[in-house]
C-alpha cells in the first residue's frame, strides 16, 4: 500500500491513518475525514471532522500532504494545521478515557464560539478548532490558556515547524529508500516519545500513543527508547532517569512504569482505583489490584529495578555525567540488595516467582528466567563499574556476583540441542526451552562467553528469521520472539495463548533492533533483514509509524511505539556499511 521514496518520505495512492505524536499533542488522523485527538497528561479531548483530503499522499514524521492539502504538527506548542479542507463537526469527548467515572458530573462541554473559532473547555482539557478558508487549525491543551497560545501559530509558521521536524528526524540521506525511511520514522518514535507539560517542562518518555490514559513513563520501554536519544538529546536521558528513581521503592522494587498524570486526570485515576477495588466485579476491564501505590503503574516488575541501574550506565557511559551516579546511588544500592536477597539456594542467580511481570507480560515466567538473568549480571556489572570508587565493597560484591552468575547461567541455562538457552526453567523442574529472542540479553550484557554468544545468534538465524524457518506457515515475514510456541498452557494468558501472536511468536521491532546490533557486534554481519524485514511488513499493510508487533495471523499492535526506534538506533550506531553487510560465512 505504502512505497519509500528516494527522498525517505512514504507514497501512497490510497489514504492510510496517521498518527501523531507531539510534546503535548497526539492524534490519529483517519483518511476519511476525521482527527482524534488527545493530550500528554490530560486525556481524550475529542473528534473533529472534516472534508476529505483527496490523493495521492506523500506521508513523513507527523505530516502529510498531498496536491488538495495536508496535515501538519507544531512542535513548539500544542496545535495542528490541516489544510485544504472545510470543517464538518466537532465531538468534545465525554471522558478523559474509558476509565473515567463522571461520579454525577455533567458530561458536557463549555462551549463558547468568536467568529471563526470554537471552543471546548472539559473539566481535563480544552479543544479550540479555528476555521478560517480551507484552513483548519486545532489547538488543545490544559487550560484555555494553553490552547489559545498554541493559536498564535500562524498557518505557515506550523508548516515550518513541520518541515523542521521532518528533516530533524531524516538522519539517513545516503540511505536507500526502505532503509532511510524505516531511519527516520523510527527516530521519530524516539524524538515524540520526550513528552512535555504544560509549562515546557519535561515530563517523561511516552511508550507510544496508546499510553497517555492514564499518562505514564517504563523502565523497559524507556530503556530501549533512549538508545538513540542518548546521541540526539542525553538531557532527555538525565531526566527520565531522575523520574524513574522516584519509582523505585526503599527495598528496591519497581513498578512497571511511573504514572505522570496532570492533576485532573490523576484525580479521575485514583478514584477508579479506589472504585474498582471496592466494586471489582463491576471492573473486569481493569487490574487495580496491580496498582499498590498512587504513582505506580503494575507494581513489582521483576525486570523493572534493573533497567533503572542498566539505564544509569548507559547514561554514565555516554555522556560522562557521573553526577547522577551520586545523586543515585542510594537507589542503586537498594536494588543491588534486592537481587542479591533473591537467589536461590547455593546460587547467585535470583529466582523470579511466578507471575507476568517482566516484559513477556502475558506468561507466568517462574525460576531462572535467561531473559531476566542477562538483565541481571549487566545490572551487577554496571554497579561494580559505577561503584568502583564510590562504593568499592559494595561494587566488589556485585563483580563476584556477577562472575559466579555466569558459570552457573552455562551451567543451568545452556541447551546444547539448540545452541540456544532456556526460556525459563522452574523450581518444580519445568523447563521451557524453545528459543526466545528476549534471551538477546545474555549476549548483550556478556552473561555469556562470546562464542556462546555467536552460537545463540546462529540459532536465532535459522530458526528466528522466518526466512530461513520452513516450519512455521507464514513465508518470510520478520523476526519471530518465540518459536516452536510454548509448551505450557497454563503459563499463558490473553493474546500469548495463541501461538505466533504476542508473546508466543509476534515479530517486535524493538528485538529485531536488538538482535541485529549483537549481529554487528560480533562481526556477523547480516544485520539488513532483522533491521528492514519488519518495516517493509508495516508498508505493505498500510501502516505508519513503528509498530509495536506484529504477525501474519493476527496483525499489528500500536502504533509509534518507542522502544521500535531500536533498528533505527542501530544503523545511526554502526553506520550504513554494518547495517546492509552480507552475513559472514
Amino acid at each position: 500500500m505504502i512505497k519509500p521514496s528516494t527522498d525517505g518520505q512514504l507514497s501512497a495512492e490510497q489514504g492510510v491513518l496517521l498518527p501523531v505524536m507531539a510534546p503535548r499533542l497526539q492524534a490519529d488522523v483517519h483518511p476519511d475525514g476525521y482527527a482524534d485527538l488527545a493530550l500528554w497528561g490530560a486525556g481524550s479531548l475529542g473528534r473533529v471532522r472534516f472534508s476529505a483530503i483527496g490523493g495521492p499522499y506523500t506521508y513523513a514524521p507527523n505530516r502529510m500532504i498531498s496536491k488538495h492539502g495536508g496535515v501538519f504538527v507544531a512542535q513548539s506548542l500544542p496545535v495542528m494545521l490541516i489544510r485544504g479542507v472545510g470543517l464538518l463537526g466537532v465531538y468534545p469527548a465525554r471522558r478523559c478515557a474509558w476509565w473515567h467515572e463522571l461520579d454525577g458530573q455533567s458530561a458536557s462541554a463549555k462551549f463558547t464560539r468568536t467568529h471563526h473559532r470554537k471552543t471546548f473547555e472539559m473539566a481535563w482539557g480544552v479543544l479550540i478548532v479555528d476555521a478560517l478558508g480551507s484552513d483548519l487549525r486545532i489547538a488543545v491543551g490544559a487550560s484555555r490558556d494553553e490552547a489559545e497560545k498554541a493559536l498564535d501559530l500562524t498557518s505557515q509558521a506550523i508548516i515550518a515547524e513541520a518541515a523542521e521536524y521532518v528533516a530533524r528526524c531524516d538522519l539517513t540521506p545516503d540511505a536507500d529508500p526502505l532503509m532511510r525511511s524505516m531511519v527516520s520514522q523510527g527516530i521519530h518514535a524516539a524524538l515524540s516519545s520526550i513528552r512535555r507539560d504544560e509549562n515546557g517542562a519535561f515530563a517523561g518518555l511516552a511508550a507510544g500513543q496508546a499510553y497517555s490514559a492514564p499518562a505514564r513513563t517504563y523502565y523497559r520501554d524507556g530503556y530501549w527508547t533512549m538508545q538513540p536519544l542518548l546521541m540526539l538529546a542525553p538531557e532527555a536521558v538525565r531526566d527520565e532517569i531522575r523520574i524513574l528513581a522516584k519509582g523505585v521503592q526503599p527495598d528496591g522494587e519497581a513498578p512497571s512504569g511511573v504514572i505522570l498524570t496532570g492533576p485532573a486526570q490523576s484525580q479521575a485515576w485514583q478514584h477508579f482505583v479506589a472504585d474498582s477495588k471496592a466494586n471489582p466485579k463491576t471492573h473486569k476491564r481493569a487490574v487495580p489490584e496491580y496498582h499498590n501505590r498512587p504513582q505506580d503503574w503494575w507494581s513489582d516488575h521483576f525486570d523493572s529495578p534493573l533497567f533503572f541501574v542498566l539505564f544509569l550506565n548507559d547514561y554514565v557511559s555516554a555522556t560522562k555525567d557521573f553526577a547522577e551516579v551520586e545523586r543515585h546511588w542510594t537507589v542503586v544500592k537498594a536494588i543491588t540488595d534486592r537481587y542479591l536477597s533473591l537467589a536461590g539456594p547455593d546460587s547467585v542467580l535470583p529466582l523470579k516467582p511466578r507471575n507476568d511481570r517482566d516484559w513477556a507480560d502475558n506468561v507466568y515466567r517462574e525460576g531462572l528466567v535467561s531473559y531476566d538473568l542477562g538483565l541481571f549480571v549487566g545490572a551487577m556489572d554496571a554497579v561494580a563499574r559505577l561503584g568502583e570508587d564510590l562504593d568499592p565493597k559494595l561494587a566488589e560484591r556485585a563483580r563476584k556476583t556477577a562472575n559466579l552468575a555466569r558459570e552457573e547461567i552455562e551451567a543451568k541455562l545452556f541447551v546444547p540441542a539448540t545452541g540456544g538457552y532456556v526460556d525459563y526453567g522452574t523450581p518444580g523442574a519445568f523447563v521451557e526451552d524453545h528459543l526466545v529472542l528476549d534471551s538477546l540479553t545474555l549476549s548483550r550484557f556478556a552473561a555469556i562467553s562470546g562464542q556462546k554468544a555467536v552460537g545463540l545468534l546462529s540459532a536465532f538465524e535459522s530458526k528466528l528469521e522466518t526466512r530461513h524457518n520452513q516450519e512455521q506457515p507464514y513465508g518470510s515475514w520478520g523476526v519471530m520472539c518465540a518459536y516452536p510456541p510454548f509448551k505450557r498452557q497454563s503459563d499463558l494468558r490473553s493474546k500469548t495463548a495463541f501461538p505466533y501472536r504476542y508473546h508466543n511468536g509476534s515479530d517486535w521491532p524493538y528485538w529485531d533492533g536488538a538482535y541485529a546490533e549483537e549481529r554487528l557486534r560480533h562481526g556477523l554481519g547480516g544485520a539488513r533483514y532483522a533491521l528492514t524485514r519488519w518495516w517493509q511488513t508495516c508498508l505493505d499493510n498500510g501502516w505508519i509509524g513503528a509498530v509495536e508487533y506484529f504477525s501474519p495471523p493476527y496483525g499489528r499492535g500500536s502504533l509509534l511505539q518507542g522502544w521500535s526506534t531500536m533498528p533505527a538506533a542501530v544503523v545511526l550506531k554502526y553506520g550504513l556499511d554494518a547495517a546492509n553487510s552480507e552475513p559472514m560465512s
